[in-house]
């Protein structure tokens, strides 16, 4: 009599490989957020940048020294140019990276100062990132000085275009 062989694993063997599949993902999960949560922090400060870039480019060439008072503006092409900020930045309250982005001005130019491609301009501007709930660890901030700001909520950043109320310079 001989008895039949069947190859494979057990129950028992299955459900072993499954535990420790469970725990190393346990482990190595909250790292993988805190890196996600780092990359969205890197994309808002690269977004800052890039409006603080933009903005001395509009200023220099195109708002006679003033600002341009929200994304909109930037993003608004003079005739036979291009536009002075990407796309992805070409709306105010825009959600990029689990940071909503946004740019005003306090206080408006003269009327008879007129910017080349006709938009709102302003004698200085101040632009956020603030995180969605699970999006970063720190909001940013910048004015019309250039230096970027951060603030650990719940304590939000407070910033016009002159001055920073709370928060401290990224280094």
């Amino acid at each position: 009599m001989r008895r039949a062989e069947h190859d494979g694993f057990t129950l028992i063997e299955l459900l072993i490989v499954v535990a420790i599949i469970g725990i190393i993902a346990a482990i190595a999960i909250p790292g993988l957020l805190r890196a996600r949560q780092s990359a969205n922090e890197a994309s808002a400060i690269s977004s800052v940048r890039s409006i603080n870039s933009a903005q001395s480019a509009f200023s220099a060439s195109c708002g006679s020294g003033y600002y341009a008072t929200t994304l909109e503006v930037l993003a608004d092409a003079p005739i036979g140019g291009s536009s002075f900020i990407g796309p992805d930045l070409a709306t105010t309250g825009v959600v990029k990276s689990a940071y909503t982005v946004s740019m005003a001005s306090d206080a408006a130019a003269p009327a008879s100062v007129v910017a080349c491609n006709a938009g709102a301009l302003g004698t200085g501007y101040h632009a956020t990132a603030v995180p969605l709930a699970w999006g970063g660890f720190r909001e940013f901030g910048t004015n019309t000085n250039g230096t970027i700001y951060f603030a650990v909520p719940p304590a939000a950043i407070a910033i016009t275009d002159m001055a920073i109320g709370s928060g401290a310079p990224l280094k």
